[in-house]
């Protein structure tokens, strides 16, 4: 779970609950913890200090394609959650737009090879 980043929380738009994110994706609330814990999916802590799942990251009742193999290229990196989240909704005019954007229009081997370039 990402702590309160002002910055990165600013760029990520509409958070759902942990509640709320378990009801689109059809799973009972602990598996989304184990989700986290896995790094699966990443969380941040919104200004109330409740956690909140990023919007963006899922597609309907699904977590967006390729998110937890870009997730991992990120933390393999040595990014902490804060800086992935960040990374992932930063605009990157090489795409256009941001790479969590990129990922929902189906552009995510673009998006995990600029991810890549990052360890080197």
């Amino acid at each position: 779970m990402a702590q309160n980043d002002p910055p990165a929380d600013s760029l990520v738009g509409p958070c759902l609950s942990l509640t709320e994110a378990a009801g689109r994706l059809g799973i009972p609330p602990g598996r989304i913890k184990q989700l986290l814990r896995d790094r699966k999916l990443v969380a941040v802590r919104q200004a109330d200090g409740t956690l909140g799942v990023p919007a963006a990251f899922l597609d309907g009742e699904h977590i967006l394609k390729g998110l937890h193999g870009t997730l991992t290229l990120l933390f393999d990196c040595g990014f902490d959650e804060p800086e992935a989240i960040r990374w992932l909704f930063t605009v990157d005019d090489s795409l256009p737009g941001t790479p969590i954007q990129a990922m929902a229009e189906h552009r995510g081997t673009e998006v995990n090879r600029r991810a890549q370039a990052l360890a080197f």
